[in-house]
Formats: structure tokens, sequence, C-alpha cells
């Protein structure tokens, strides 16, 4: 071992305990609660008077409360408000667009309760003209004009499937003079589900 070596270790032993003697002369700690845990030495903590650490606890404890609740408060977005109707108000306007048929049904915001249906059948396509854009833009119209006499103006839609009236249900709504605010797609995706059919041979 080199004799330089040995000296920068002494020096680093001598700083060392320097200061672990002043950290330990300390009396006064910072104000930090213990919810959020003290990230300092633990002998400067042990080494605290404990009537001192109680107090400042308590105090930073009541203030932390506090901040969490002005932060919670403030933290909850304002409700969305569309010709002073709350977002959340808004009727809902389900569209089931699956490849053989489209079916619309307008519900309330409160517990789902159905207020108009309309489907490609009611609307007299049958068979394979009901999976068509066609019948799917007049189920929309239909259903527009239904809701309208109902005193409903505005909707939420849910679209859900990949048929063929998809786009064309929504169209429909705005062309019989339905307000549509939101578009929200709920079409299932599968992750890995069941087995599919066999490849068909030519």
């Amino acid at each position: 071992m080199s004799p330089s070596f040995t000296v920068n270790l002494q020096a680093l032993r001598q700083l060392c305990t320097i200061v672990s003697q002043r950290t330990l002369q300390r009396t006064s700690l910072p104000s930090i609660s213990s919810q959020r845990g003290y990230h300092g030495s633990r002998e400067l903590w042990d080494a605290a008077p404990a009537e001192g650490v109680a107090k400042e606890d308590g105090s930073n404890q009541q203030d932390l409360t506090r901040n969490l609740e002005a932060v919670k408060s403030s933290s909850d977005p304002p409700s969305l408000v569309f010709n002073g109707i709350p977002y959340e108000k808004i009727p809902i306007a389900h569209i089931s667009a699956s490849y053989n048929n489209t079916i619309i049904t307008v519900t309330d915001h409160v517990s789902g309760h159905m207020l108009v249906k309309c489907s490609c059948g009611t609307e007299g396509f049958k068979n394979a003209k009901k999976s068509t854009t066609i019948a799917g833009q007049s189920v929309g119209i239909a259903a527009a004009t239904k809701a309208l006499a109902k005193d409903i103006k505005m909707v939420r839609v849910l679209v859900r499937g990949l048929g063929p009236g998809r786009q064309a249900s929504i169209k429909g709504l705005q062309m019989a003079g339905l307000d549509i605010v939101s578009i929200t797609d709920n079409t299932p995706v599968p992750h890995n589900g069941f087995r599919p059919r066999k490849a068909r041979r030519l």
C-alpha cells in the first residue's frame, strides 16, 4: 500500500467524524411530515428531541391534510355544459351496427331507461337489404324524429360493431336535426378470443 493512499484514507476518516459530530449537534429538524418519509440520516432523526418532533409532526400533518383536500377539490374537472345541460345528463344513443342489422336505442342518463328504439326491420327492410348503408341511414332518421318528438335535442352516441350502417346511422341522426355532442366507440376487441373457423377450400 502506497503512503499517499494511507494519508488520503486518514483524511477521509477525519472528515467523516467531523461531519457525524456536526449532524448530531443539530437540534432543529426540517419540517417534514412523517407520512412523506424522512430521507436524511437515521441517527439525526433519533437524536432529535421527542417533543419538538411531535409538535412539528402534528402541525405538518394538519397542513398535509389541508393541502390534500385543496388538491382533491381542484383536481375534479369541471362538468362540460352544452346549452345549459351538463354532459352527464345528456341522453345516450346506442348504435349496434352488426353485419346483418342496425339497431338504435336512445336511453336516459339516469338508469338507462329506453326512450326510443328503431331497427332496419321496423323500417321495412328485409333479408339482405337490412345490411346496407341506406337502411342504416333511414334507421338514424327514424330514431331522430322519434327522439325530437319526445323533446330530445342533444344526444351522446355510443357505437358498437363494424357493420355497414355504422357511419350511415350517425349521418341519419344529424340529418334529422339531432345535435350530436360526442361519439364513442364501444366495439369489443378480442384478446386472442375463440378459435377461428377453418379456412375455406377453393
